[in-house]
């Protein structure tokens, strides 16, 4: 299988869930502990070995573009405080001259059609999906887990990452039916996106990390609008699973729907408790908050 070069992230929603928050900052630009939702799942890819970042926008999008570009102003005020490790620091950051692309999404016509906009610039060749909405937390990104599998393949092929929900939930994600064992991976038999908790065919659910083959660009050009009268990217999925093997891996490490406020928060306490810098203090902030709640429950 060819090596996975590019990355798509799909960043034109409208977050309307985190409003107001939202209502004039990308919600792909909220915060988990002092990064950026969309930092998180770059700093993944980079990890992963991505080359090439290529984000799907949308309106009132530009501080997408301009946080992963030079501050010149802001460079320009750390060099004249002497803030050096400040300004070290954001160098690293900074992606390679080149290696960034953007391309709009004129319409919300769902996840399927944000990948499609991505065509020209994906081109020829099997690229990554990542979803900023779901953060994976652990040593060895979920990326790089799917990349460490794709090498033991020499056909092309399709990977999703995949984790177990309960089976109440099933009827609330995209679900995949289990076949054969190959390592790490199994070869996927079914994709049924939100199905009746009694005809789910297993309890294993898409996790927002692909890699996919070019071939899947085609088929959302022509593929029909379908649930939410979006054109739905696992709608083109089960059309190329027809032709093209299709492979789920359980990675490790733990996942964040960040998407909800819920899991939103979740991650931001996650993340802050593996920081050593910050986590005893945060810790100890926490049981103050829980004493104090729970002393005050008891009254």
């Amino acid at each position: 299988m060819k090596p996975i070069r590019k990355a798509v992230f799909p960043v034109a929603g409208l977050g309307t869930r985190f409003l107001p928050a939202t209502k004039a900052m990308p919600k792909e630009m909220l915060p988990v502990v002092d990064r950026p939702l969309i930092q998180h799942v770059v700093d993944e890819a980079r990890q992963a070995g991505i080359e090439h970042f290529i984000f799907v926008t949308g309106r009132n999008k530009g501080v997408i573009e301009d946080h992963f570009d030079r501050q010149f102003e802001l460079e320009m005020t750390l060099l004249e405080r002497q803030k050096h490790t400040a300004l070290e620091f954001l160098s690293r950051e900074l992606p390679a001259p080149g290696s960034t692309s953007f391309t709009r999404q004129q319409e919300p016509l769902g996840l399927g059609h944000a990948v499609w906009c991505a065509r020209e610039l994906v081109g020829n060749e099997p690229f990554a999906l990542l979803l900023p909405d779901v953060l994976v937390q652990h040593d060895r990104s979920c990326l790089a887990q799917m990349m460490d599998a794709a090498r033991g393949l020499t056909a092309p092929a399709n990977i999703v990452a995949v984790e177990e929900v309960p089976n109440e939930r099933v009827d609330q994600y995209g679900v995949v039916g289990v076949g054969e064992r190959i390592g790490k991976m199994f070869a996927i038999t079914d994709m049924v996106e939100k199905p009746p908790r009694d005809r789910a065919p297993s309890n294993l659910i898409l996790t927002g990390r692909y890699i996919l083959q070019p071939e899947i660009l085609d088929l959302l050009g022509h593929q029909e609008r379908g649930t939410g009268g979006e054109i739905q990217l696992t709608d083109a999925m089960i059309q190329l699973a027809r032709v093209q093997p299709f492979y789920g891996l359980e990675f490790e490490g733990r996942s964040f729907d960040c998407g909800s406020k819920i899991g939103f928060l979740a991650a931001n306490v996650s993340y802050a408790l593996a920081r050593k810098d910050i986590a005893p203090g945060f810790r100890a902030e926490i049981k103050k908050i829980l004493d104090e709640i729970n002393g005050g429950s008891a009254h």
